[in-house]
């Protein structure tokens, strides 16, 4: 027994060297982090809070119209002017802002639980349930993403929870791979088999060692994956798939302000180069965190 107990202190104390504590993780982290990555974090966490905190400040409801003040440019009233409703522009941009990013982390929260739950189940117990899943994950893989998310939107509608739970279930896949390939390297390990030896349970082993140690590659993943799905949905609202008015979105008012690129360009820019800036800023946060993290996804 003590030496059953001695091999799971070592691998529990191996385990913990590589998921180490949250905050010395975080500043670890955050430390080797590349410069790109500390501007996209920088950047990101500037914008979040910007979209939270900027209606408590402006004066201006984003549905509130004027219409003897369209296409206004920049003024003292207007801080980056009017679209063509005679609507602040950047009470819009926040308002649009805020769900723009909410379907992009809600979505990769539910491919995360989703993804995660489901591989790590396949990797950990293999057999029947290993099959089913992979199975399953070979198949929605094989399809276009952006065609599932399509065939989800035409078969519930386009509100904000109906395109959350289209863009997550299209991304889960994904995450269900690289989460069981992870499981699959621990479920033979040493922890595992003393564990099991002292009477633990499956899924007490599972929950409590096993997927802690796939974390890391969870985090790049869906750091990468946050992007995608603010992509995506920008994708849908400018094709009149996603999100309709009166709801703003950078995608839609990307899309509403197609009609007036030559007489007020500045409509297209804002909402354009929001949603650039902002894919681009997760993409390079997660190759920046994959390096520290887990660089073998790399390859």
């Amino acid at each position: 027994m003590s030496k059953l107990a001695a091999v799971q202190d070592k691998q529990w104390t191996d385990a913990s060297v590589a998921a180490p504590g949250i905050m010395t993780g975080f500043q670890k982290t955050l430390r080797n982090l590349s410069v790109l990555g500390k501007i996209a974090l920088a950047y990101l966490l500037i914008i979040h809070l910007f979209v939270l905190i900027a209606p408590w400040v402006l004066s201006h409801s984003p549905t509130d119209t004027d219409p003897l003040s369209v296409t206004q440019p920049a003024s003292a009233a207007h801080w980056i002017g009017t679209d063509e409703l005679g609507r602040d522009e950047l009470a819009r941009i926040v308002s649009g802002g805020r769900i723009t990013l909410l379907v992009g982390l809600a979505a990769m929260a539910l491919a995360v639980v989703l993804g995660g739950l489901l591989g790590s189940m396949a990797g950990f117990f293999g057999g029947t349930a290993e099959y089913i899943i992979m199975r399953i994950v070979d198949m929605m893989l094989s399809i276009p993403s952006f065609f599932l998310i399509l065939i989800e939107i035409t078969s519930f509608g386009n509100s904000p929870p109906v395109v959350i739970f289209a863009v997550g279930l299209t991304y889960w896949p994904q995450m269900a791979r690289i989460v069981h390939a992870e499981v699959l390297k621990w479920r033979s390990s040493s922890l595992v088999e003393a564990e099991t030896t002292l009477g633990a349970g499956p899924w007490r082993i599972l929950f409590r060692h096993v997927i802690p140690q796939t974390f890391s590659s969870i985090i790049v993943l869906a750091t990468l994956g946050i992007g995608w799905a603010i992509l995506a949905e920008s994708g849908l609202s400018y094709l009149g798939l996603g999100i309709q008015p009166p709801l703003a979105s950078w995608g839609n008012m990307l899309q509403n302000s197609q009609n007036y690129i030559w007489t007020a360009p500045e409509l297209a820019v804002y909402p354009g180069v929001l949603i650039l800036v902002t894919v681009l800023a997760y993409s390079l946060l997660g190759e920046g965190l994959r390096d520290v993290l887990d660089p073998k996804l790399k390859r």
